[in-house]
């Protein structure tokens, strides 16, 4: 029997509205406001929920845990995700990920939406 299951995720940010904007259209969510300085962004089942709060401090340190998604980084560079490490730079060759940031700099992986098999990412 499990310890423990899972409830939700939530992304600690300076600026809640903008980085939950960002996650909310790159992933296709309703963005909701959950009190004057946080976010809520609603999918399809509670399952799909991801809660964006206001943090006084920022971002110093790299993440310790981080998103895999699958898509275009192209796209998510045109709404405000930075690069942070192509795959084309990796010394791995058969690396298929590229290391994206959102506005505040929280890492995560893009997949090509193409590639269905499940693979490892740093």
């Amino acid at each position: 029997m499990a310890l423990a299951t899972f409830k939700d995720l939530c992304i600690d940010a300076s600026d809640a509205r903008r980085v939950a904007g960002f996650w909310a259209t790159a992933l296709g969510l309703r963005l909701e406001a959950n009190g004057p300085d946080d976010m809520v962004l609603r999918g399809r089942s509670p399952a799909h929920t991801v809660w964006i709060d206001r943090v006084p401090e920022p971002k110093t340190a790299k993440n310790r845990v981080h998103w895999d998604v699958r898509g275009s980084a192209a796209a998510l560079l045109d709404v405000g995700a930075r690069m942070l490490r192509p795959a084309t730079e990796d010394p791995e060759p058969d690396r298929i990920w590229d290391v994206l940031t959102d506005p505040e700099g929280n890492e995560f992986c893009v997949f090509p939406a193409d590639e269905r098999r499940h693979s490892e990412a740093g």
